[in-house]
């Protein structure tokens, strides 16, 4: 009977737990994304049943279910969760995107595919891998994230230019910069300003604008650009409305900035020392260097007791500022979606006197008029101030105080007016009295309608309108180098605009297993230019600093210059079975730079893949997910010459009795053409795991031909040289990448993603097979593209502390002479290194611990040479009267003294000629960039009507690795001819990169 007992029990408790559980209870709550955002329509069914709901348009949602029930919530683009339900009525689910690798979307120019369709070479930066990085300008933000693309910024001033070069060099006097297309537009990417020290002509965009970043590399992807896609494409989407509540985001930042490095060079008494030594070397007394030195010195003890000590270092190079504030509203409908933003950066550089202000507001629109017809528009405005000192160019820099003697005071006694009695001019002088201001306006602008012409065929029409509208004014007081002329000034005017006119058709259709995609259409652009220049002096005031208050207009230019492209185009892709892929395109272009009889030039490509893992032997591999094999094809150009190069010009001439006249200025070449490259590329794509390891490789060789060169000719016609299509060129080399997934649990996640590139480059022809040489450097058959040509430095004989130099003679059996001489005469000149990396490397890891995350970004380069300019003079062992870098202190005194820098001779040019003295490798690893920030929980937040707040740290350059001495930072350069590849990585007095660190916080409503 107990046992009776407690069985019935039993059995009424378990049927009582039975009748709960079969209870029905309403289940409601929210569904968000990452951010906080809600997210309508989301799909949420009862597993094994049919029975579901979706969210409404704030994310909210109400079901019915029961107690031990599976709710399933799915949404495109986001991972699918599954929650068992407990006895809860509320639940509230945040979704996390999940694009795999392989579902990204890529866009590749007039069009966009998914990388599993993908047969070309793209590389891809999306917002959230250049969010935040503390820079005035957006091609900085891809540093270490794009395998095969160099980039470096020109010098250390906010507003200097940068260099993009994708897969090597391939022209030598033409264009080495990429075409840049924004939204479809291709943008005027010229290099303007005063004094040669041109501004970067895209810092109007606004990084926080961008969506996606894709850079065509190879000539598959970038033929569809034909005639101008040698240097590589770099398409830049910018952010659009989304369907879903309207999105309000906040961003602002402030931080501080320092160089990436200071040079040590010597104090008074240290050069003190060292210039009386270098004078009685050669013969002087020490009263006639106490001569020398009393004529920069208000008294003798300012150099005899060290009682001033100026590092004027410290004055050319100094602390600064960045502040970002940034203001984004999106939304929309089914109908509508917008997205509007403005941004302010203001950048003060860490170069005296050098500061940018940029303001820009953005309106992209889109508008669904009907089932088949859509409208758009996609525009922007910037204004962005420039403010340096009047005469900071390539050869006249702040940089260049770091010569003057330190025991000469900067300030004349009072500490207001600039010291005028000096080594060489105070640019003191320029920051008080002198100003150069820039102002420039870029406008862009898109307008499309896109009209399906039935179900599977649209049609797309743009229109594009680009503005950069640039003035300049700079102005030196009479305080100045000009106070001869009591005072003088430039006033610049630069227009430059582009029109752009796209139609093209679109057909995508699957037909059963093939997917099958073909565009045809036409481009046709119009780019007109205005620069006009006015110089004047003689200002009755310094306060008075516009032309019309010039006594004397002594100068003025007008130039006005235009060209054209008709372009027609076709691309084609298919899929089979999701696993045989192909695409052809073809492009002719044709251009009014070139002649009449190669006007129209034709760019086709072929690419194919296999997707092997899709074949039915791999198909249910548990280990490998992903395998593919890709190949490509394709012709390309360069285009990017100057406007007139293939015809004869005349320009204005006086003859003997000041009649005007005409005489010829370029002689004409009618067969004029592009510059063709031919590239191959081969790839394989690697994935395991459920592709949590992602691996691709690829190999290619980029030959380039017809390149465009100044072929001398008799002086007779009037001119020396003309502009031919003659020389051959050749890249080619490894590019390797690698994503990880290595964490991916709820409350932590780390994934890695590593990129290593390998170019080699050679010079396959020249005319006649002559060489080019271009002061240190040299273009030569065999040789990679402007290798250095130098005299090779043989270190200082220990018996005397004469330099040495290797003779380098050829001889009779093919060798070079390895001996040493005294005399640099004697020494012949070697190719001797290279000015562009070999190998580029990158690597980003991102964690996200709980609220936390954290993103570490390391960059690296290998195999570059610098050649320093200005060694010659700050690293001369006392040959002129220029400060020193400290290591001079370790010169040859005494017989037996083992060093490297020879014995101080004053105007003894021991060692100081161009020689590989001054050459030294610029290998580094870099910290580039650092980013740490916190989430606020999202049960604080919204208490506050707020979907996410989160604050941060960054920063940028923080760490440099590196044995690079001769400058100031591995990456610095003179900002000589943006697009002359003829002298390359040459340092001369060049500001280093700044080290930028920033507070900022975002906040979503």
């Amino acid at each position: 009977m107990r046992v009776i007992k407690i069985l019935l029990v039993v059995f009424f408790i378990s049927g009582g737990v039975s009748i709960i559980g079969a209870q029905e209870l309403l289940i409601k709550g929210s569904v968000t994304d990452g951010d906080g955002i809600p997210l309508p329509d989301v799909n949420i069914l009862l597993k094994e049943t049919s029975l579901g709901t979706k969210t409404d348009f704030d994310g909210n949602y109400f079901i019915n279910a029961e107690v031990g029930q599976t709710l399933v919530f799915s949404y495109i683009g986001f991972s699918t969760i599954e929650v068992v339900l407990g006895n809860s009525t509320t639940l509230n689910i945040t979704m996390r995107s999940e694009t795999s690798r392989l579902d990204e979307v890529v866009v590749i120019g007039f069009g966009e595919t998914s990388k599993v369709k993908l047969t070309d070479n793209v590389v891809s930066a999306k917002a959230e891998d250049i969010k935040e990085i503390p820079t005035s300008n957006f091609q900085t933000t891809l540093v270490g994230k794009t395998p095969g693309v160099q980039i470096t910024q020109v010098g250390g001033r906010a507003e200097a230019g940068v260099k993009i070069r994708v897969r090597g060099v391939a022209t030598i006097t033409g264009s080495q910069e990429p075409l840049y297309v924004l939204d479809g537009i291709p943008l005027i990417n010229d290099y303007e300003g005063l004094g040669g020290s041109p501004i970067n002509p895209l810092i109007g965009l606004n990084p926080d604008d961008i969506e996606s970043i894709d850079i065509l590399k190879d000539a598959s992807s970038a033929a569809i650009y034909g005639a101008r896609g040698t240097n590589g494409v770099v398409l830049i989407t910018t952010k659009k409305g989304k369907l879903g509540k309207t999105k309000i985001s906040l961003n602002s930042s402030y931080g501080w900035s320092t160089p990436t490095n200071r040079r040590e060079f010597l104090n008074t008494a240290e050069y003190v020392e060292l210039f009386t030594e270098a004078g009685l070397n050669v013969g002087f007394t020490e009263d006639d260097m106490a001569g020398f030195f009393n004529i920069w010195a208000d008294n003798e003890e300012d150099w005899r007791n060290s009682s001033v000590n100026t590092d004027w270092q410290n004055l050319a190079l100094i602390d600064g500022g960045v502040q970002n504030l940034g203001v984004n509203i999106s939304g929309g409908n089914a109908k509508t979606r917008f997205f509007l933003s403005t941004g302010y950066n203001k950048t003060n550089a860490i170069v005296r006197g050098n500061r940018s202000e940029r303001y820009n507001l953005r309106i992209n629109l889109d508008h669904n008029v009907s089932d088949r017809f859509a409208v758009g528009i996609n525009s922007s405005i910037s204004k962005t101030q420039i403010s340096r000192l009047a005469n900071d160019n390539q050869f006249a820099t702040p940089l260049q105080a770091i010569a003057q003697i330190p025991f000469t005071r900067p300030f004349s006694e009072g500490g207001i007016v600039p010291n005028g009695n000096t080594l060489y001019y105070n640019f003191l002088f320029q920051e008080f009295n002198a100003d150069l201001n820039a102002n420039i306006w870029r406008n862009n602008l898109n307008l499309f309608g896109e009209y399906n012409v039935v179900n599977d065929l649209s049609f797309r029409s743009e229109i594009g309108y680009d503005l950069n509208n640039q003035t300049e004014d700079r102005f030196f007081g009479s305080l100045t180098e000009f106070a001869s002329t009591n005072g003088f000034a430039n006033a610049l005017s630069i227009q430059n605009e582009k029109y752009v006119l796209n139609n093209y058709l679109t057909y995508d259709r699957t037909f059963s297993k093939v997917d099958f995609d073909v565009v045809l259409g036409m481009s046709f652009e119009h780019d007109n230019r205005r620069l006009q220049n006015t110089q004047g002096q003689d200002f009755p005031s310094d306060d008075l600093q516009t032309l019309a208050s010039a006594g004397e207009i002594v100068g003025g230019s007008t130039t006005k210059d235009s060209f054209n492209f008709l372009s027609y185009f076709l691309r084609a892709n298919t899929a089979i079975a999701n696993k045989y892929l192909f695409k052809a395109s073809v492009r002719i272009d044709g251009s009014s730079r070139f002649g009449n009889e190669n006007r129209y030039g034709t760019f086709p490509a072929f690419s194919g893949g296999w997707v092997i893992s899709n074949e039915e032997f791999l198909f249910e591999d548990k280990t490998l997910s992903n395998l593919k094999l890709r190949a490509s094809w394709g012709l390309t150009g360069n285009a990017e010459i100057g406007n007139y190069a293939s015809q004869s010009l005349f320009g204005a001439a006086r003859t003997y009795n000041q009649n005007a006249g005409l005489s010829i200025s370029v002689l004409g070449d009618p067969e004029l053409s592009w510059e063709k490259t031919e590239q191959y590329n081969f790839g394989l794509d690697l994935g395991f795991f459920e592709n949590r390891l992602n691996l691709s490789v690829d190999y290619y060789v980029k030959n380039t031909e017809g390149l465009l060169l100044n072929v001398p000719v008799p002086s007779t016609s009037g001119v020396n040289s003309v502009l031919r299509n003659s020389g051959d060129l050749e890249n080619k080399g490894w590019e390797f990448v690698l994503d990880t997934k290595n964490v991916l649990n709820e409350n932590f996640s780390w994934s890695t993603s590593f990129n290593l590139s390998t170019n080699k480059n050679e010079v396959k022809a020249l005319p006649n097979g002559a060489d080019i040489v271009s002061f240190q450097n040299i273009v030569r058959e065999g040789e990679t593209v402007s290798a250095y040509y130098l005299v090779e430095y043989a270190g200082v004989d220990p018996e005397n502390g004469d330099a040495l130099f290797y003779r380098n003679s050829e001889l009779p059996d093919g060798n070079l002479d390895k001996s040493t001489t005294n005399n640099f005469g004697e020494a012949s000149r070697i190719v001797t290194g290279n000015p562009f990396p070999t190998v580029l490397a990158g690597m980003t890891n991102n964690f996200n611990i709980g609220q936390f995350d954290l993103g570490i970004t390391f960059q690296g380069q290998w195999g570059a040479s610098i050649f320093n300019g200005g060694g010659q003079f700050q690293s001369s062992n006392a040959d002129f009267f220029d400060n020193q870098t400290r290591d001079q202190l370790n010169r040859w005194q005494e017989p037996g003294d083992i060093t490297n820098v020879p014995q101080a001779r004053l105007f003894g040019a021991n060692g100081t000629q161009q020689s590989t003295r001054y050459l030294q490798k610029a290998d580094f690893i870099r910290l580039r960039n650092l980013s740490f920030g916190y989430s606020f929980p999202k049960e604080i937040t919204k208490k506050f009507n707020i979907q996410r707040f989160r604050i941060y740290l960054t920063g940028l350059n923080v760490l440099t690795i590196t044995d690079y001495t001769n400058g100031w930072d591995p990456e610095s350069r003179g900002d000589f001819i943006t697009n002359n590849n003829l002298n390359p990585n040459l340092e001369f007095y060049s500001a280093p990169p700044a080290k930028t660190f920033t507070l900022g916080f975002n906040v979503d409503f």
